[in-house]
């Protein structure tokens, strides 16, 4: 259960976060308000993959290291 509620936490945390580098924030202003935070929402959603993996590999990794 508390695993629950901290990926709603952190899903609803990132949702307000902006994930563009200044050339991409620009490109994203010049097309509009509502294309501009879709933009954001497909940087963010391109990102969540690889940094959950890669937190669940270290994750495991903590966690036997923990045990041995």
């Amino acid at each position: 259960m508390k695993r629950f509620i901290l990926l709603t936490v952190l899903l609803v945390v990132t949702a307000s976060l902006y994930a563009q580098c200044s050339i991409c924030t620009k490109t994203a202003s010049q097309m509009g308000e509502d294309a501009g935070k879709g933009f954001n929402l497909g940087t963010i959603y391109l990102a969540a993959m690889p940094f959950t993996i890669i937190g669940y590999i270290a994750f495991k990794w903590w966690k036997n290291e923990k045990q041995g």
